[in-house]
């Protein structure tokens, strides 16, 4: 069966929304999963829990490389032999991990793993092409559930069977369950025409290019980057809360934490939905807010006791729904942009996007050991609101060109 993009398109059949939504929340988890077991790998490995969470961070550095070096190649080529070869790779990394003897060798596989598991960076802008403008920011919100189904249950995932058989064996599982997706798109994902013949060297120019050229692209990179560097700067440092002297728990109630977050895995749809309605600029207001929110309301989790440990799943619920939310509207954004650029512009904005997750990752460790958990906080809220101000600023700077346009429209043409 043959896809190609034009104009018009019918609905794509909610079996094949589903498949793609589960393939991007199986691929994306192999990013987050490491990030509750950092306890669980300092201990095997005989190392600090400090210089374990290096294991995470370097896979969301490889996450960012990877978007940036194989997802142009979705202008380019066929993409179910591309995302089957990605998920190939991804399972090889997983095996290499789950095998390391020494942090350095662990580190360098999740390098490799984060690298190639960028397939939910192909497939959802795939999705994009295949449907209307008036379902994209549906099915978008719908794969990007899945993405942050993926995100959330990863930690869950990972927590519980870490404690129980070991750090080793989320690896091994992530491996098998990397394998069963490619036997499945391989089934399922339609054949589609890729959009571009440009060679590969320019469709990684066009990335730098397009952030130079597009404003809107811009804009979209910077609010997401400064959301997801406060998302996983509370993520990284919570198993070190959880798990410290504060609680005294183990990684299995990191990972029932996590479950909390994936209520936000329904807000996705609904979002879509309001950035259809009434575009995505409100959406991105009312999410800097909630993660504003969301930081003190975690701040008060460093206490201890019942009230701490209900406003730390109060807190962390709340800052997954905004960022989740805040991702359909920014990816919205810049997939109405015109022409056959979507994977492009994905890459860049997915690039910063993780670029400022492996910032936001390592600053909240070190703000973490430095200050504890209200610096966590603060390095929250500090970056969320460095996100509002941007906003606030530009849309403040284009109502005088609305006006304009509407009192001399001749003049703006």
């Amino acid at each position: 069966m043959s896809l190609p993009d034009s104009p018009r398109h019918p609905p794509l059949p909610r079996a094949l929304v589903l498949v793609l939504a589960l393939a991007c929340g199986v691929a994306v988890s192999n990013v987050y999963f490491p990030q509750a077991i950092t306890p669980l790998i300092a201990a095997g490995l005989n190392v600090s829990p400090g210089s374990a969470t290096l294991v995470a961070t370097a896979t969301q550095l490889g996450y960012a490389a990877g978007i940036f070096l194989f997802v142009p190649l979705g202008d380019r080529l066929r993409h179910r032999p591309l995302v089957v070869s990605l998920l190939a790779l991804t399972g090889v990394g997983l095996i290499i991990a789950s095998t390391a003897r020494s942090l350095p060798t662990l580190v360098a596989a999740s390098v490799l793993v984060g690298a190639a598991t960028v397939v939910p960076q192909i497939l959802i802008p795939m999705a994009a092409t295949l449907v209307g403008a008036d379902q994209r920011g549906a099915v978008t919100g719908t794969l990007l559930s899945g993405l942050l189904g993926g995100i959330l249950l990863a930690r869950t995932f990972s927590g519980i069977l870490g404690q129980w058989l070991g750090w080793r064996a989320p690896y091994l599982t992530a491996a098998t369950l990397a394998a069963i997706s490619a036997a499945a798109l391989v089934r399922t994902l339609p054949t589609t025409r890729p959009p571009s013949q440009q060679r590969y060297l320019a469709l990684l120019s066009a990335a730098v290019r397009l952030l130079r050229t597009e404003p809107e692209l811009r804009r979209s990179c910077l609010y997401q980057a400064t959301m997801f560097a406060g998302f996983t700067a509370a993520w990284t440092s919570l198993a070190l809360l959880v798990t410290g002297p504060t609680y005294h728990l183990g990684t299995t109630a990191v990972g029932l934490i996590a479950l909390v977050g994936a209520g936000s895995i329904f807000t996705s749809p609904l979002a879509g939905r309001r950035v259809d309605q009434s575009g995505p600029g409100r959406v991105n207001l009312a999410c800097f807010a909630a993660a504003i929110a969301a930081a003190a309301i975690l701040s008060l989790a460093g206490l201890g006791g019942k009230l701490g440990f209900v406003a730390l799943l109060s807190g962390i619920l709340l800052l997954d729904i905004a960022v989740q939310c805040g991702q359909v509207a920014n990816q919205t954004r810049i997939f109405v942009l015109p022409g056959d650029r979507r994977s492009r512009l994905n890459t860049a904005y997915m690039t910063c996007a993780f670029l400022g997750g492996t910032l936001g990752s390592w600053l909240g460790v070190h703000a973490y050991l430095w200050l504890a958990w209200p610096g966590v906080c603060g390095l929250l809220a500090l970056l969320a609101l460095t996100g509002l101000t941007a906003h606030l600023l530009t849309a403040a700077a284009s109502k005088p060109a609305t006006r304009t346009a509407l009192i001399c429209p001749t003049e703006m043409k």
